[in-house]
């Protein structure tokens, strides 16, 4: 997080400053609380860092707790990623990672409590038919049929509930405040449900679990969180969060609400994300086009790039939109920092020089990054025959801007010596399938004596010591800019055909033949590119483009 002198302090950052300073608290607590139903996404990290953030900040510490209350969608494969995503952020939780589960029993007694001061009661109405009672936002609801039962058989009840005598569905344990309540939260909501599905902590020692908003206020309370930050959609739940603590007279975690992040071409329901999963639409997860921080990062980006790209998003008090151009900025501006130049063509086409001695083969410096002159520089070999882009040759006449190859133009082979085009081959199909040129001996980059003027500069690979490559171009998963904001329309109609394109037959200098999987480079004049984790193998790497050298998304 940026230091609070470069900008002026966030609302959250006031009141925790305001807290200190009155000695309202010593220090601050803070929590992450994610459901472990799905991989954390872009979205979490702006909470991440906002949590672990504020602790650094202000010399406190961040708990990182599990919200396990509903076994059904819960994994411990969701759990592991969780994890490692925070770590790989750069985030420590203190002490060991909690579990809203460790607090079932006490939870359990909490709800108890409410039952024995006559505020709770179990219904057994249908969840559906309870529904139909709870009225609207200008309409009172209807009081249930079973609200007035003694404290006794409440008690009872769930008692008989906990020890598994009824069927799932058929009770549900309930607060009792004001079904005429203008917050329809507020509107007897429920506490408890019956749910016979074994938990992967706890397995089958319970068959009731707590609603959300019962757990998560008092596991709050127990950690005695001092600020409790959840995205707006939680205002609303804010009275019963402080009713309930209010009456189980418990440690009153202040919450506050800050507004989610929402990116443009995005999708960040975890349901959805699940679905394209689910639907083989996405290689799993962590798919480089998803927007989970796993798939983030196993399409190049880095922990710091995601890290500014939230504090550049700020904190807010109201929702808006960002344009995901300003996260693949963030990316780019910092691998533009760190990550070595090198050259790979990715539409090979082969070119010969003339009047370079057949069989010679000369190793050529070339500098690493030239925004870091300690990454020093390395030497790639040179021939006769070298592979270029397809695209920086033209066969017609080119136009006054094209800077490229076409008969009778000159370029510079970037590192290597200017050439001029003399000529080139096709096929039947009138593809080019050979260019000639021939080059200047005394043009060599860095002792370039030939008065030559050349405008354009290409990147190229020897032949003989190429190494053979994939490489996975992705663009967004989506090409609408709100593709589950359409509401007659599914989300999955606005999938873009175009967000992988698979290229076979690369040609990569020899240095990538030994990339590790995750390092990053700029292939030159063509982006920043990432070894990928799941497909790549011992000398032979594939390559997933993180981002381009610039932002070339074309809006409709």
């Amino acid at each position: 997080m940026s230091e609070t002198t470069e900008r002026s302090m966030h609302f959250i950052e006031q009141i925790i400053d305001e807290d200190l300073k009155s000695g309202k608290h010593q220090t601050i607590v803070t929590r992450f609380p994610p459901e472990p139903n799905g991989y954390l996404h872009i979205g979490h990290a702006k909470s991440i860092c906002l949590n672990f953030g504020l602790a650094k900040q202000f010399g406190g510490k961040t708990n990182l707790r599990f919200d396990d209350t509903n076994p059904v969608k819960e994994d411990v494969s969701y759990v592991n990623s969780i994890l490692a995503d925070v770590k790989w952020l750069g985030f420590e939780w203190d002490s060991e990672p909690l579990y809203t589960s460790d607090y079932f029993e006490t939870l359990y007694g909490f709800a108890v409590k409410l039952i024995k001061k006559g505020l709770a009661y179990v219904d057994d109405q249908s969840a559906e038919v309870i529904a139909t009672q709870k009225g609207t936002p200008t309409e009172p609801g209807v009081n249930s049929p079973y609200r007035d039962r003694s404290i006794e058989e409440n008690l009872e009840l769930f008692s008989q509930m906990r020890e598994g005598k009824f069927a799932e569905g058929s009770r549900i344990l309930r607060a009792k405040i004001d079904m005429g309540h203008s917050n329809m939260h507020m509107r007897d909501p429920f506490l408890y449900r019956i749910k016979f599905a074994t938990h992967h902590r706890t397995g089958d020692a319970w068959c009731i679990y707590p609603m959300y908003d019962f757990a998560h206020g008092q596991s709050d309370s127990l950690e005695e969180i001092t600020h409790s930050l959840c995205t707006l959609e939680f205002e609303v739940h804010r009275p019963l969060y402080n009713w309930l603590i209010e009456h189980l007279e418990i440690y009153p975690s202040r919450q506050i609400e800050f507004a989610r992040l929402n990116l443009n071409y995005t999708i960040m329901s975890k349901r959805k994300l699940l679905k394209l999963v689910e639907d083989n639409v996405v290689d799993g997860w962590d798919d480089p086009r998803m927007p989970t921080i796993s798939g983030l990062r196993r399409r190049g980006y880095t922990p710091e790039s995601i890290v500014n790209f939230c504090d550049r998003v700020g904190i807010a008090k109201r929702n808006n939109v960002i344009d995901v151009s300003l996260l693949e900025f963030s990316v780019r501006e910092h691998l533009n920092k760190i990550a070595p130049r090198v050259m790979g063509v990715l539409h090979p086409v082969k070119l010969v020089i003339n009047n370079y001695p057949e069989g010679k083969t000369e190793m050529l410096p070339t500098i690493n990054n030239p925004e870091d002159e300690s990454m020093g520089s390395r030497e790639i070999p040179f021939g006769r025959e070298i592979w270029i882009e397809e695209s920086d040759f033209m066969k017609e006449s080119p136009g006054k801007k094209y800077f490229r190859l076409a008969p009778g133009t000159t370029v510079r082979l970037k590192s290597a010596y200017i050439v001029t085009c003399t000529g080139f081959e096709e096929n039947e199909k009138g593809e080019v399938t050979t260019v000639f040129c021939d080059y200047f001996e005394n043009s060599k980059s860095g002792s370039d004596v030939s008065g030559i003027k050349s405008k354009g500069v290409i990147h190229w690979v020897e032949c003989e010591n190429a190494v053979d490559g994939e490489v996975r171009l992705y663009d967004r998963l989506f090409n609408d800019e709100a593709p589950d904001g359409q509401k007659d329309k599914d989300f999955m109609e606005f999938l873009n055909p175009d967000s992988l394109q698979v290229l076979t037959h690369c040609k990569l200098e020899p240095s990538l033949a030994n990339a590790t999987v995750g390092q990053g480079f700029q292939f030159q004049r063509l982006g920043y590119f990432s070894v990928d984790s799941k497909l790549s193998t011992p000398g032979k790497p594939v390559f997933n483009r993180t981002v381009t050298l610039k932002d070339g998304w074309k809006k409709g």
